[in-house]
């Protein structure tokens, strides 16, 4: 059973940086696509970035290129996103999602999910 665990959420000011960890269990993490998605109260759950199993690279939702960052480690089975110049409108319960397939924009097409961090920008 293919466990993520996030952590590195919390609350920081606009402009501010942040870095999310999502570390796998139960699987073999590099045959993965890992990615991350955001929900904000009364919005629906929507891709922030993707990385796929077979490399290449990450996706960037349009509203968080050039600030973020997707990375992955294999060997740590943790995967990472570093979020700098936060804006208010970042803020967010961010979730850490792993499929076997190729980086997918709907949530609903991910097996496996993390429990959620909560990231609150403030002004």
């Amino acid at each position: 059973q293919v466990q993520l665990v996030e952590s590195g959420g919390g609350l920081v000011q606009a402009g501010g940086s942040l870095r999310l960890s999502c570390a796998a269990s139960g699987c073999t993490f590099s045959s993965y696509t890992m990615a991350w998605f955001r929900q904000a109260p009364g919005k629906e759950r929507e891709l922030v970035a993707g990385i796929s199993w077979s490399g290449g690279r990450p996706y960037y939702a349009d509203s968080v290129k050039g600030r973020f960052t997707l990375s992955r480690d294999n060997a740590k089975k943790t995967v990472y996103l570093q979020m700098n110049s936060l804006k208010p409108e970042d803020t967010a319960v961010y979730y850490c999602a792993a499929d076997q397939y190729g980086i997918r924009w709907i949530a609903a097409e991910y097996d496996y999910w993390g429990q959620g961090t909560q990231v609150t920008v403030s002004s």
